[in-house]
């Protein structure tokens, strides 16, 4: 498995070792002494799968202290635009973003720590997404990034036109209005 950093270093993309012949592939999705030795120890606690059309965008979420979680995800059929964004206040990397497409071709996982927005778009007629979570799910920490906020100048691919989002979803607050992540909690 290939470890690749990104512009954000805490973000990682894992790209697994692929063994295809006639009757399909093999390929191990997580090793979790690879994983460690780059990113730190975790223990994933829940994991989670939704399925969604072209066009869907599911973001930006977070949870808010003390319940935040760090991701694994993956595009498990289909292809979607993956975006992480920074929001620990005083990172060198703080309102920054990465933007990955993961997809059931190219395998790869996107790490994303605490202390990060994260959010995907659809790019194929469907899609099926995983994500492993290192802290339950907590409706009352539910947090959320408005996606077209202008301070983080996201390109999400799609069209206004085609972007597709919950009620919820329209409703999130700007980058200036989320304050709850310290930089120095989530070294």
């Amino acid at each position: 498995m290939k470890v690749i950093e990104t512009k954000i270093p805490e973000v990682l993309i894992f790209e697994p070792d692929v063994f295809g012949d006639h009757r399909g592939y093999f390929f191990e999705s997580f090793r979790r002494d690879i994983f460690e030795k780059h990113t730190s120890e975790v223990h994933f606690v829940q994991d989670n799968q939704s399925k969604s059309g072209f066009g869907v965008l599911r973001g930006l979420h977070f949870q808010k202290p003390p319940f935040t979680q760090a991701k694994l995800v993956q595009c498990l059929q289909g292809e979607v635009l993956d975006i992480a964004v920074d929001l620990r206040i005083g990172s060198p990397t703080y309102g920054e973003h990465v933007a990955v497409r993961l997809s059931e071709s190219n395998h790869n996982q996107l790490y994303v720590p605490r202390g990060f927005a994260h959010g995907f778009a659809v790019l194929s007629d469907t899609a099926v997404f995983s994500y492993k979570c290192d802290n339950y799910y907590n409706p009352r920490a539910d947090g959320g990034l408005i996606y077209n906020d202008p301070a983080i100048n996201i390109d999400w691919i799609l069209t206004p036109d085609e972007i597709k989002l919950s009620e919820k979803d329209t409703h999130l607050p700007s980058f200036d209005q989320i304050n709850c992540f310290e930089y120095k909690y989530f070294r």
